[in-house]
C-alpha cells in the first residue's frame, strides 16, 4: 500500500513497511505526509517517512497531480500560489479547494512540508550548517526555518541534528553527497546506457558506473555526479557555487532518472499485455530516462530528426563548443561547457554545424518560443496541450513533440511514427505494418505508453543503428 499510515492513539504517522504494529481500528490513511502533519501527526522516528520517495500519480485528479509536481519541484511562497494555479489553468481559490478536498492540504502547506522534509534529510546526511540548510531547502529566513521545523518535527533543527544516526552521515572526498530515494526496482545499467549513448560531449559524461554533467545555477556553473547508492537510493554528489535553492537542484536530478515514476502500477498494466508482458517481467526496473532540462532534449530531438544517434551527437557537440558556456578545470572528467541557454540559441549562428537550413530555423523558432515564455516545458499542461504547443512551433512535428514530452516525464507520451518503436514491436512478434498500426496497438497500453516505448526501444534483436534521438 502506498501513502502513509497514522495512529490516532500515538499521534505518529509511518511509511509502508514500518515495523510498528498498531491496532487497525486506530489507523488513518493519508496519501501525502503533509496531510498527516496538517492533521496533527508527527513523523515516526523508527521508519523516518521524510526519507521515503512519494509517487503522486494516483493520489488525486490529473490537474491536482500536475500542481503537486509544480509545488514540490519549484517550491511555492505565499505570493506564488496564484502563479502555480495559473500554470494549470485554475484560480488560486479553486486550486486550494481542490487540494483540500483531494489531498487534505493547501498548496502552501504541501510546499512547507516538502521544504521541511528536505531540510531534515540534510540535517541527517550532511555537515552543512543550520543556516546553510535553511537556505538550501528554500526557506526565506532562519527564523521561518526554525519555526517550521519545530512545528512539523516537534524539535529544533539543532535538536534534530543531535538525533541523527551514526550511519546517516555521508562523507565524500569533495562536493556534497545526498541520497536520492526511490520506490520499486531500477535498472541502473540500462538507464546509464541510454544516457551514455546520447551524452552531449562536454556537457555530460558517463564513466565508471556514474553519470556526470554540468549545470547552471543562477548564472553560475556547477557539476553533479550520480551513482548507485543502495537498493532503494542513488547517491548524488553536488559541486555547486552556493547551496541556496539546493532543493530545486535535487528535484531536477530526480527527474533525470525518473525516480518518482510509479513503476509498479505501470508494470502491472503492461505485464498483462501479450507482447510486452514477458519483456516487462524480465526488466521490471526499466524506466523512461528523463531530462535535466527539457529545452536541451528538444534541441537534440530536432537535430536527431532522420539522423543516427551518433550523427546527432557530433552536431550538438559543435553547438556546445561554439555557443556553450566554458566551465574550466573539469576536462579530466569529460566536462568542458554548460549547455547554451534558449536566449543564446534563439539567434545563434548555426551555419557550418552540419544542419540543414530547415533544421536551423526550427532550432531558432524553438529557442525563441522558450526564451520568450511562449512555450512552457514545466509539465503544467495536460499531455495533449503540451504536444499541441510543441507542434505549433514551426519546424516541430508530432514525433519531436511526443519525444520531448516523453523525456519530460509524461507517462502516456508516445511518438508512434518512430521507426525504432516499429522495429521493436516487430522484434517482439508484433505486426510489421505501417506506422499507423503501431498507434492502434499502443492504445491498449494507455496510460503508460511511454513506459511501453522504452521497452520497445530496448527490445532484443533491435538493429544498433535504429534508435531515438
Amino acid at each position: 500500500m502506498s501513502g502513509f499510515s497514522a495512529v490516532v492513539t500515538t499521534g505518529i504517522y509511518c511509511r509502508p513497511g514500518c515495523s510498528a504494529r498498531p491496532n487497525v481500528a486506530n489507523v488513518r490513511h493519508f496519501d501525502l505526509a503533509a496531510a498527516a502533519e496538517v492533521a496533527g501527526f508527527r513523523a515516526c522516528m523508527r521508519c523516518r517517512p521524510y526519507r521515503a520517495a512519494t509517487p503522486i500519480g494516483a493520489v488525486a485528479s490529473e490537474v491536482v497531480c500536475r500542481a503537486i509536481r509544480l509545488v514540490i519541484g519549484e517550491g511555492i511562497r505565499s505570493d506564488s500560489e496564484a502563479a502555480v494555479a495559473g500554470q494549470v489553468g485554475l484560480s488560486a481559490r479553486h486550486l486550494r479547494r481542490l487540494f483540500q478536498e483531494q489531498v487534505g492540504v493547501t498548496p502552501l502547506q504541501l510546499a512547507r512540508s516538502s521544504r521541511a522534509h528536505f531540510a531534515r534529510r540534510l540535517l541527517d546526511d550532511t555537515d552543512l550548517s543550520i543556516t546553510e540548510i535553511a537556505f538550501a531547502s528554500g526557506f526565506g529566513s532562519l527564523r521561518q526555518f526554525n519555526r517550521t521545523m519545530s512545528e512539523i518535527f516537534r524539535a529544533t533543527p539543532r535538536e534534530l541534528r543531535g538525533r541523527r544516526r551514526v550511519a546517516d552521515r555521508l562523507v565524500a572526498d569533495g562536493g556534497l553527497p545526498l541520497r536520492l530515494s526511490f520506490a520499486g526496482p531500477l535498472e541502473w545499467d540500462l538507464m546509464l546506457g541510454y544516457l551514455s549513448a546520447r551524452a552531449i560531449t562536454g556537457v555530460e559524461h558517463v564513466d565508471g558506473g556514474a553519470y556526470r554533467r554540468t549545470i547552471t545555477i543562477d548564472g553560475d556553473p556547477g557539476v553533479i555526479e550520480v551513482a548507485p547508492g543502495g537498493p532503494d537510493h542513488l547517491l548524488l554528489t553536488a559541486h555547486l557555487p552556493h547551496w541556496g535553492g539546493l532543493i530545486h537542484v535535487v528535484h531536477q536530478v530526480r527527474r533525470i532518472f525518473n525516480l518518482d515514476f510509479e513503476i509498479d502500477r505501470a508494470n502491472e498494466v503492461l505485464g498483462r499485455d501479450q507482447l510486452l508482458g514477458p519483456r516487462v517481467a524480465s526488466l521490471p526496473g526499466l524506466r523512461v530516462p528523463g531530462a535535466w532540462d527539457p529545452f536541451e532534449v528538444g534541441v537534440r530531438a530536432i537535430i536527431g530528426q532522420q539522423v543516427t544517434v551518433a550523427g546527432a551527437g557530433t552536431i550538438i557537440a559543435r553547438f556546445v563548443a561554439r555557443h556553450g558556456v566554458p566551465v574550466p578545470g573539469l576536462a579530466e572528467f569529460g566536462l568542458t561547457h554548460a549547455f547554451p541557454p534558449a536566449e543564446v540559441l534563439a539567434d545563434a549562428d548555426l551555419a557550418g554545424t552540419g544542419l540543414t537550413g530547415t533544421r536551423i530555423a526550427a532550432i531558432h523558432n524553438f529557442s525563441r518560443a522558450v526564451a520568450e515564455g511562449e512555450l512552457r516545458l514545466d509539465r503544467s499542461q495536460p499531455l495533449d496541450a503540451q504536444v499541441a504547443a510543441l507542434v505549433a512551433v514551426p519546424g516541430l512535428g508530432p514525433w519531436t513533440a511526443n519525444y520531448v514530452a516523453l523525456r519530460m516525464g509524461e507517462a502516456d507520451a508516445f511518438p508512434s511514427t518512430d521507426l525504432g518503436l516499429r522495429r521493436g514491436l516487430e522484434s517482439l512478434g508484433g505486426p510489421g505494418a505501417p506506422a499507423g498500426a503501431l498507434g492502434e496497438v499502443a492504445e491498449r497500453w494507455r496510460p503508460w505508453r511511454a513506459h511501453a516505448a522504452i521497452h520497445l526501444w530496448s527490445s532484443p534483436r533491435m538493429e544498433p543503428r535504429v534508435a531515438v534521438a
